[in-house]
């Protein structure tokens, strides 16, 4: 049999080996978390392209709305399109903004995270002054606590962030899916002489954005702030006489990004609110109480909070569409996404029949059927596996086709290698990286379960889709 042939093999998108511009990317990175707190002194004047510094969260709290996709990693490092984590988007945006000081402040499940960012980033070719810079979150003689969340980590570190000189901070949540170019953000902060500028979406969502909405006059000023908690009340509150609801006010849902002026942000961190916890839900609804100015920045592009699993496997299913792909970053020559270089070789493809797929490097696919997929790295599916609608996060490592005991003295012996095995049918599913699933297993959620945990076997059921859990083994034979 011929290694490589091509029975039906149209419409494949194979995913190109993005290996990053290292004129555009930071030239140094480094982890951070010591307590120690140097002396620095700050030049008078800044040049334009030099004066912001990003601060990205890698995730946005310990009870993900992404779980089990969060149990061993945090939100920003979930995989998506094949090739890529989540917070790629993210830095690739302040990349492609000319924003190079950049500092990614982790806690949760972070160690995946920081791996990626210290390997994917660090270039070597550019100045000194532009940089990525992981800040984990520790304990020190004077706090012996870990974060408490955003305000106060960014309150705990700004001692780190004042090292380097800048005007102004822009604070990004790491786990969304966008393209902005945050230089036209920031030139509508300066132009509006803001104190505070936030990012709004364009018209209010009908759903929860988990960041609250603004009342926004006709000037785009922002007047009041309304709390979405899912396990509450939403809660108006009214700023110099303005009710959120009267008047022409408009509501417009937030993005969870600020741009905040150095000199503001660290008194509302330090002395407005030294004991504030959130900066969506205290320090910004205090800083428009105290009467700052604070500006709406009105984005009328497609984003994607990553709120929900579902919404998480629907990002994942635009890549696979010819048309209408709402996020196309991951294509785009002018505006691309960098991610982590893994140097794989190209996917091997025997005999398989392959349709509107996309399709990472170094994967082994044997004579099977894939349709309308997202196929992450080092994947093997084997002979008669069929897979539809589906995301297979793919494999850290390359396995030897050996027999191994899997198992324990109570528990069923199975032999099965990290992949898809013979004969497989997968449908509508979410399987995890380095999950195992034997032969002539169905993952086809057979009884139209909507919600369901069955997380020691391995999996859960959320929204109809079939989550498969990391390094999860499903033995041979196994209905889902």
């Amino acid at each position: 049999m011929s290694l490589v042939t091509f029975q039906t093999f149209v419409n494949v998108k194979l995913k190109p080996y993005e290996r990053p511009t290292f004129s555009r990317l930071p030239s140094r990175i480094s982890i951070t978390s010591s307590h120690h707190k140097p002396e620095c002194q700050f030049p008078p004047f800044l040049p334009a392209n030099q004066s912001v510094a990003a601060v990205v969260f890698g995730e946005a709290s310990q009870q993900s709305r992404l779980y089990p996709l969060t149990k061993r990693r945090s939100e920003g490092a979930i995989p998506i399109a094949g090739s890529y984590r989540l917070i790629d988007a993210v830095i690739s945006n302040c990349i492609h903004s000319n924003i190079t000081k950049i500092y990614a402040l982790t806690q949760f499940n972070s160690t995946s995270l920081n791996s990626h960012l210290s390997r994917a980033y660090s270039g070597g070719l550019l100045a000194n002054h532009e940089f990525l810079e992981v800040i984990a979150a520790y304990q020190s003689p004077e706090d012996n606590n870990w974060f408490q969340g955003t305000a106060d980590a960014m309150r705990r570190c700004l001692w780190v962030l004042e090292q380097h000189p800048a005007a102004e901070f822009l604070v990004l949540p790491g786990h969304h899916l966008y393209k902005m170019d945050y230089q036209k953000l920031i030139e509508a902060h300066r132009n509006n002489k803001a104190d505070v500028t936030v990012a709004v979406l364009d018209s209010l969502r009908d759903y929860n954005t988990g960041f609250g909405s603004f009342s926004v006059d006709f000037s785009n000023r922002v007047i009041g702030f309304k709390e979405e908690a899912e396990s509450m009340p939403v809660t108006p509150l009214s700023v110099h006489g303005a009710n959120f609801n009267g008047g022409l006010n408009e509501a417009v849902s937030s993005m969870g990004i600020y741009v905040m002026n150095r000199r503001v942000m660290i008194k509302l961190l330090k002395e407005s609110f030294p004991t504030a916890n959130d900066l969506k839900n205290e320090v910004i609804p205090g800083a428009i109480s105290l009467g700052l100015k604070v500006h709406a920045y009105r984005f009328a592009g497609y984003w994607e909070e990553m709120r929900s699993i579902e919404a998480y496997y629907k990002a994942n299913m635009e890549n696979t569409k010819k048309t209408n792909m709402k996020y196309n970053s991951f294509y785009d020559r002018d505006f691309p996404v960098y991610t982590l270089p893994r140097h794989l070789p190209p996917s091997l493809v025997s005999d398989a029949a392959i349709t509107d797929s996309v399709i990472g490097d170094g994967c082994i696919l044997n004579r099977c059927r894939i349709r309308s997929s997202v196929i992450g790295p080092r994947t093997r599916v084997g002979d008669g596996a069929v897979i539809q609608d589906s995301v297979i996060m793919g494999s850290d490592i390359y396995q030897r086709l050996h027999k191994e005991c899997i198992g324990g003295a109570d528990t069923k012996q199975v032999n099965v290698p990290i992949g898809i095995g013979e004969g497989s049918h997968i449908k509508k599913a979410i399987i995890d990286k380095n999950a195992k699933i034997g032969k002539n297993v169905k993952i086809i959620n057979r009884d139209n379960v909507l919600e369901g945990d069955n997380e020691t076997a391995g999996y859960i059921i959320t929204s109809g889709i079939v989550v498969v859990i990391q390094g999860a083994v499903l033995p041979d034979e196994s209905i889902i």
